[in-house]
This record gives C-alpha cells, structure tokens and sequence, in this order.
C-alpha cells in the first residue's frame, strides 16, 4: 500500500514545486513518509505521509483518499489537512489546536511535517537570507508564533516513551531559527 501512496501522491502532485526553490513537490512527502517509516510507525501512517498535503493542494478529495486507501489513512489526512477557505491565521490555530488534543499518529505526522518544512526554510535562509520570507503568506513573527505554538503543544497527552527523537529535533530547529 505504501507504494501505491507514494505513487498517487507523485502524480497528484505532478508539476508542482517546492516554495523557494525548483525541487519537485513530491519530496517533501517523500522525506516525511521515509522520516515515518524509519521510526516504525503503521504502513497507514507512512501513506498519510504521503498523502498529506493531496487534498490541501490539489484536485483531489478526502473521499478520493478514503476510496484508494481505507478509512484509517483518510482520517490521518483530514485531521492534518488545511480548509483554504480560511485565512492563514485561522488554519494555523486550527492546527495548533489539533496537535494538542490529537491521537498519538496524527501528532506524529504533524511534526514530521513541520519539521521537513523548517529543515528546508533553514537551508534556504542560509543561502537566500531573509528575503525568504516575502515567499511566504505570513512574516518571520506569524510564523515564529506559529512554530512555537506546535512546539508548545506537540507533547500533550503523551508519554516520554511515546515521544520520538525528531519531536526534539523539531523544537531545536525552532529555536534556532526564531529565537
């Protein structure tokens, strides 16, 4: 099943690119998916990886995911999925809102996502300075309140042996970067 997320998500994605640079989107979830699958977690949250941003930035629909890969993975993607229709600061509190009651996987996700994207901010800081910022819909402070919201929210609910090492590495990422 894995291969077959991996596969719909590179073609719904198709000719799509990464923000601040000409990188396929498609690594993105690949990076995340692999992050997911090297921790051991479920073949359904490996898909949900990589099916994570379809619904949010493409044609397709939850019911499209469902369809294609059960129930479980579907869920996974609509609690981590975005509604467009609301502005940037109402998505992102919705977010941070989720992370902190959401199920132990659907955290897992989240961060790994966030993470993903700061690695990538971080590189392109270092080599578009700050600059990089006017590619984004909010400035340097909505997004250090944003990351910091994750980062103070991301452990609730769960115990020290269900935390995985990236979460720590996530919020040494946000610190570095924002503070």
């Amino acid at each position: 099943m894995k291969d077959k997320a991996k596969e719909f998500a590179t073609k719904a994605h198709a000719g799509q690119k990464r923000k601040n640079s000409d990188d396929d989107y498609i690594t993105h979830p690949i990076r995340v998916a692999n992050r997911l699958e090297q921790e051991g977690f479920s073949e359904e949250l490996v898909c949900a990886a990589y099916l994570h941003d379809v619904v949010e930035d493409t044609i397709y629909e939850i019911e499209d995911i469902e369809k294609h890969f059960g129930q479980k993975v579907a869920s996974l993607v609509a609690a981590h999925t975005e509604d467009k229709s609301k502005s940037w600061k109402e998505r992102k509190q919705h977010t941070i809102d989720t992370i902190k009651h959401a199920a132990k996987e659907v955290k897992y996700l989240i961060v790994a996502d966030k993470l993903d994207n700061l690695i990538g901010l971080e590189k392109d800081l270092k080599v578009q300075g700050v600059a990089v910022w006017e590619n984004f819909n909010a400035g340097v402070q909505e997004q250090k309140w944003y990351n910091q919201s994750i980062v103070q929210n991301m452990y609730e609910g769960l115990q020290a042996d269900e935390i995985p090492d990236y979460f720590y590495e996530y919020e040494q990422l946000v610190n570095r970067i924002f503070i």
